[in-house]
């Protein structure tokens, strides 16, 4: 089968590769029928997160058809139609019974302090091998693997894989009450998905800072109050319009990548600045790896909430913990648990409160990921989320799902014309909050049953007799409060 492969260092290929069996009696082997590059995965061929085997398949997102089950899967048969969870759990141990997926005790077969583990990382991950391929073996396949109704299309549950999830993640993370003001630093996919949770959350003001105005822009079409840091000091900015308070919520959508300001004004753009910042580099690592930390810490209010989605390898320890002690500062932060979010954004989408497919700017065939991964990395115009077909012409089966037209670049649903002209960006995701924020309350909040029907303005509403959504654990909270702070 055909898979992209990483061989090293700035090099990943497009390969021949033995398909996958069966190799435990909880395993189960998909046929992909749509993957994605993902942020995390140019971590890995930078070199920023160390260790990773030459011949590991990349890809932590995928949309499949089952093929075969072990005897220990009793959930799954041949034919169904699912969405894979980017971190693997094995669901039965202490902490995925908490809803700690990501930090399962048994499925990283590095034991249980090696840490979270997910498709196509790094040796200390497993490593299992990803989904950027023909085929994929999953392990625990019965928790791993969850069930897609035809309401919901390949091109949404992509985006359910992964960075749906953990922008909800992001936001849940925050502790987001009604009318708070919260900033989302990084306006990329998953920045993208931490602004329209917080919508459905209740957000009073979200400010989203970034400084490529295509990311920008898209933050802008979903009601966000948009900072470009390469023109403003971010931290002035989100004070000025504030009223000197500050964000009551931060959220860090970047990681690693953060970049240094080109300046224009902007006093994080000094010459003193940048040459610290030029001492603090990590392998792959781009300009500025702890810049939003001190963005985040400098402007939340006293005793907000930072809450950390962005990537960081082991080896990273810049962090502003003085000044974030002496603001009494609740930090909270870690991998998100996909198994707990999935099964209820799956739901949200079919009933039509959010259209996660908005966010997809291209859809390319697998042969030409490695084309695909430059564009990427070099975060040309258009290029926000990108979309792997197996099958460029759909034959690899998307029998089962409700029919949806494919696209090069992003449209609404229902749109003629690409939904930002020439340059393929798009504009924003569309959701309930557009509608009838009242019965998205009742949704997120009361844990009621909703018929689809009661959202007045949701575009292509499923049919009401199969738009019934399980909501009773939507906001449920896990975790005990005396956990909630890392001290």
């Amino acid at each position: 089968m055909k898979a992209v492969v990483f061989q090293g260092i700035d090099d990943i290929r497009l390969d021949d590769v033995r398909d996958p069996v069966i190799q435990q009696n909880s395993d189960a082997i998909i046929r992909l029928t749509a993957s994605a590059i993902c942020g995390t995965d140019l971590h890995f061929v930078r070199g920023t997160f160390t260790g990773m085997e030459p011949g590991t398949i990349l890809g932590h997102e995928g949309v499949g058809m089952v093929e075969e089950v072990g005897s220990a899967v009793r959930n799954l048969s041949p034919g169904d139609r699912v969405v894979v969870t980017s971190t693997v759990a094995c669901g039965y141990c202490s902490y995925c019974r908490a809803g700690y997926f990501s930090q399962c005790d048994v499925a990283n077969p590095n034991g249980r302090e090696a840490g979270t583990s997910f498709f196509g990382g790094p040796k200390d991950t497993g490593p299992v091998q990803g989904l950027q391929a023909e085929r994929a073996r999953i392990p625990f396949a019965s928790v791993n693997l969850v069930k897609l109704p035809s309401e919901v299309s390949d091109d949404q549950a992509i985006l359910i894989s992964d960075i749906f999830p953990t922008g909800y993640f992001g936001a849940d993370l925050a502790n987001l009450h009604e009318g708070c003001v919260i900033s989302v630093f990084g306006c990329g996919p998953v920045g993208q998905f931490v602004i329209a949770s917080s919508r459905l959350m209740g957000a009073g003001r979200i400010l989203a800072i970034d400084n490529v105005p295509s990311r920008l822009d898209s933050a802008k079409a979903q009601g966000a109050e948009v900072i470009n840091f390469d023109e403003e000091d971010p931290v002035k900015i989100i004070k000025d319009l504030t009223g000197g308070i500050g964000t009551d919520r931060a959220i860090d959508a970047v990681g690693i990548d953060a970049v240094r300001p080109s300046g224009n004004g902007n006093r994080a753009g000094s010459s003193q600045t940048a040459e610290r910042w030029q001492n603090n580099r990590y392998p792959g690592a781009r300009s500025a790896p702890s810049q939003v930390f001190e963005w985040a810490v400098e402007s939340l209010a006293k005793a907000g909430t930072l809450s950390i989605i962005g990537v960081y390898p082991p080896a990273m320890q810049q962090f502003p913990i003085g000044k974030a002690m002496n603001r009494n500062l609740t930090i909270r932060m870690g991998n998100c648990n996909h198994r707990k979010y999935i099964p209820k954004l799956v739901d949200l989408v079919r009933a039509g409160f959010l259209d996660p497919a908005d966010i997809l700017s291209q859809v390319e065939p697998l042969t030409s990921a490695v084309e695909a991964y430059d564009a990427f990395d070099q975060h040309q115009a258009g290029w926000l989320k990108v979309e792997l077909l197996p099958k460029p012409d759909g034959s690899s089966s998307r029998s089962g799902q409700t029919p949806r037209p494919r696209r090069h670049r992003a449209k609404r649903r229902g749109a003629d014309t690409e939904s930002a002209g020439q340059s393929g960006d798009i504009q924003g995701i569309s959701s309930v909050a557009e509608a009838d924020s009242e019965s998205v309350e009742e949704l997120l909040e009361e844990g009621q049953t909703f018929e689809a029907e009661a959202v007045s303005g949701v575009q292509n509403a499923p049919d009401p007799d199969q738009a019934e959504v399980r909501t009773s654990e939507v906001l449920e909270d896990d975790v005990p409060p005396e956990d909630r702070t890392i001290d």
